[in-house]
């Protein structure tokens, strides 16, 4: 990954000359508002300056102005110069799209407010989430693999699968911890739950020492892009994070909406990079762990981590540009603010189709009868997968229910005639008949 350019020292440009210091304030509005995008000077170095005046005078303008506005953090870079933010219209707007975009998800859906849809979705989209998550940090693995080991509920075999699971039950664990405080015992669970049979027994609750020599790099060139503060002062810095994760309302730093809180707590723990592996995806849970705490119940239906994957380049250069400016947090917020807007974007468009679905499987399974939602669902996702086996654990764990409950479901649609029931070592697998949708087809013209 290229690397950005440092920005130049903008107070020793504003010193230089005192005739275009005047300048500079003087026109510090236009300079400021002369590109509509909040760019950083590894962008911004190669547009074309407004009239009369250098680049650098504009870059000097531009962060004049932003540190005219900017929020103070209690998060500080080792040389104690401290993070910032300010919410800039672009940030408020993304804001206002999230909150809004998340309402309108939460009204219109049957699948979100009726609880006989709900809980199969959000395992499916914990699932997304836990996958690729573990595919950011590394994982080599598919989302078709990695629903196969959910689904299955078999032993992962190799480190890849173990992430998946392990992130996989975080994930769920985060919905009944969203009451809970933050704490470094806290914090050390998070961790536990996470890189359990990943790591050397010694790496768990604790946070990593001088000798583990933890740092970030590149993974195409193997140059070091972050090296985290002393592990020495990690038990000072880590109080003060936990002060922040726990503060509410008009706390500390004053009230900062609970987006911008939770997207903090994400970049900060990944700043720490408080134990020998495992920080991105500890961040990515506690962010979500965040948003559960504040209300966004919508966050157990959202998988940020897919989005990111889309673009990972991104997600690491706002990172990197927030830690070469002048420690600008506004980059990372407006960043991630955007992808969660477009994964509440994709999960509404999920939300429709799932509607549309839903509607067409009412159509062609309500006439028949005796068969539940659960069921009904099974038998759509046959007629979709040709082939497809199920087991009493994969319906289980899909639908969230006991396994009593699965099973009886199975074995009901092998008396009904739409499955067959083999035995494979210790395991039922069920399987729908080949004819399944002309055996509908009949049941229908029965009925």
């Amino acid at each position: 990954m290229k690397f950005p350019v440092r920005p130049p020292d903008y107070n020793k440009i504003f010193l230089q000359d005192r005739d275009r210091t005047v300048q500079i304030v003087s026109h510090l509005k236009m300079l400021a508002n002369y590109s509509s995008s909040y760019l950083h000077w590894d962008d911004l170095r190669h547009r074309k300056a407004p009239e009369g005046f250098s680049k650098e005078e504009w870059w000097c303008g531009v962060r004049l102005n932003r540190e005219q506005q900017s929020k103070v953090l209690p998060l500080e870079d080792p040389k104690g110069l401290a993070f910032t933010f300010f919410p800039t219209e672009s940030l408020q707007r993304l804001l206002h799209e999230i909150d809004r975009g998340a309402g309108r998800a939460v009204s219109n859906s049957d699948i979100v407010i009726d609880p006989q849809q709900r809980d199969r979705y959000v395992v499916s989209s914990l699932m997304r989430e836990a996958i690729t998550s573990s595919m950011l940090e590394g994982a080599v693995t598919t989302i078709a693999e990695g629903k196969d080991l959910l689904r299955s509920a078999r032993q992962p075999v190799g480190e890849a699968e173990i992430m998946v699971r392990n992130n996989f039950q975080t994930m769920r664990e985060l919905v009944s911890l969203k009451s809970e405080e933050m704490s470094i015992d806290f914090l050390f669970r998070i961790h536990k739950m996470i890189t359990e049979g990943t790591l050397d027994e010694g790496s768990y609750g604790r946070f990593r020492t001088e000798i583990d020599d933890v740092r970030v790099e590149d993974s195409e060139s193997g140059e070091i892009a972050f090296t985290p503060p002393s592990a020495e002062l990690l038990p000072i810095r880590l109080e003060a994070l936990v002060r922040f994760a726990n503060e509410d309302g008009d706390e500390g730093e004053g009230f900062i909406h609970p987006v911008v809180r939770a997207v903090i707590l994400h970049f900060w723990v990944a700043y720490e990079h408080p134990f020998v592996d495992g920080n991105g995806r500890t961040a990515r849970a506690l962010f979500y762990w965040a948003m559960l705490k504040c209300g966004y119940e919508l966050f157990e239906f959202i998988s940020i981590s897919s989005v990111l994957l889309d673009a990972p380049k991104k997600y690491y250069r706002a990172f990197l540009h927030t830690e070469t400016d002048g420690n600008d947090l506004n980059y990372f917020l407006l960043h991630q603010a955007g992808v969660i807007r477009k994964a509440i974007d994709e999960l509404n468009q999920y939300v429709l189709q799932k509607s549309e679905e839903l509607e067409q499987m009412g159509t062609s399974l309500s006439v028949v009868e005796g068969i539940n939602h659960r069921q009904r669902a099974i038998l759509q996702h046959a007629l979709r997968h040709p082939g497809q086996a199920y087991t009493v654990g994969s319906h289980q764990m899909g639908q969230n229910v006991s396994h009593n409950t699965a099973r009886t479901d199975l074995q009901e649609l092998v008396r009904r005639g739409f499955f067959t029931q083999d035995r494979e070592g210790k395991k039922l697998v069920f399987r729908a008949l080949r004819d399944l949708s002309s055996l509908l087809g009949k049941a229908e013209e029965v009925l």
